[in-house]
């Protein structure tokens, strides 16, 4: 009898794409273009709205490859969707049929309202400027200055939380004794005083968030990596004649990634409190571009009429729905990662 060979099943497109490599591609096109877009303050309507068009379905295939990997949890699933939702609007609210969220057209109109041929979804504030519209646009800039400050905070507490723990000696103590020093402030009262003497901008809320927030990124790397560093292939790579640097990020680096994803997605919450915080006290993002927390801020006194308090209402529950969607993401993470 012939013998038969089964050949294994190739695997899945979902399964191809989960690659390190095109994760980090796919993670590129969304964010290179998006942080472009919103840092160069370009405006809405001409050819450069065309370089976000890489990124929708880039976010798209991110989310599939996201859901696949994270499906055994639904409390990651909602986070993950919520998020991903957000930033899909965020990358292709420039060919959506929106009013131009800075011009106004009619002040105080209350949702579902209709004046002329224009139909106000969520009505309009007190300037006349369509809330829908500027709900919207606002996401670009919470997502984009609330991420990329949370990034530069966690490489620059992971590099002292690296040296710190695995050189150790007079490096860990100067390092944990500065990381203490700033921790030993309040978070809001650093950042009012960082921004009082920088100046509000995007770029000085990235240097506050970094302040406020790399100090405890490094306590928590520090710990894993006096945790990790007695490993047997940490020896072994120093049998090598490895570097401490190449040790460092080669073999310590990507077996503490765990931990650092799940409070990553949890900083994230916190980052873009305190950014919509930091805005409505006039110290963050400033007008005209649409913002949730500038949003907030300008209508705080007309919305304290129940009839405009639409104005105030919509651009809370946005914020609150991305701050929930990354809690919960890293709620679903430390779940999966507990039953593994």
């Amino acid at each position: 009898m012939a013998d038969i060979t089964i050949e294994p099943a190739a695997p899945s497109i979902l399964a191809q794409l989960t690659r390190t490599r095109i994760i980090a591609l796919l993670m590129a096109l969304v964010w290179l273009p998006l942080s472009a877009y919103v840092i160069s303050g370009v405006t809405p309507g001409g050819s450069a709205d065309y370089m976000l068009l890489p990124s929708i379905p880039a976010v798209i295939l991110l989310y599939l490859i996201a859901f696949r990997a994270w499906r055994e949890s639904w409390v990651a699933v909602l986070g993950l969707s919520l998020v991903c939702f957000w930033l899909l609007v965020a990358v292709s609210v420039p060919f959506l049929p929106l009013f131009d969220p800075n011009k106004p057209i009619a002040p105080f109109q209350i949702p579902f309202a209709t004046k002329g041929e224009n139909f106000y979804l969520l009505g309009t504030d007190y300037k006349g400027r369509d809330i829908l519209s500027r709900t919207l646009w606002g996401c670009q800039r919470v997502i984009v200055w609330g991420v990329t400050a949370t990034l530069v905070a966690y490489m620059v507490g992971m590099l002292f939380g690296l040296l710190a723990g695995y050189l150790s000696g007079w490096w860990d103590e100067i390092i944990s004794f500065l990381g203490n020093v700033l921790l030993s402030f309040p978070v809001m009262v650093l950042f009012i005083v960082i921004l009082n003497y920088l100046g509000p901008s995007g770029f000085n809320i990235i240097v506050a968030v970094t302040f406020a927030s790399a100090p405890a990124i490094m306590r928590i790397v520090r710990g894993l990596a006096l945790d990790i560093k007695t490993r047997d292939y940490v020896f072994a790579a120093q049998t090598r004649g490895e570097s401490p640097l190449w040790i460092m990020f080669v073999e310590l680096l990507p077996n503490v990634r765990g931990p650092i994803i799940v409070d990553a997605c949890l900083r994230l919450g916190y980052t873009t409190v305190a950014i919509t915080t930091l805005t409505f006290l006039g110290l963050g993002l400033q007008p005209p571009d649409p913002d949730w927390g500038l949003m907030i801020r300008e209508s705080a006194k007309t919305a304290m009429l129940f009839k405009f308090s639409y104005m105030l209402i919509v651009p809370a529950l946005s914020v609150s729905s991305l701050i929930l969607g990354f809690n919960l993401m890293a709620d679903g993470l430390r779940e999966m990662s507990l039953r593994d």
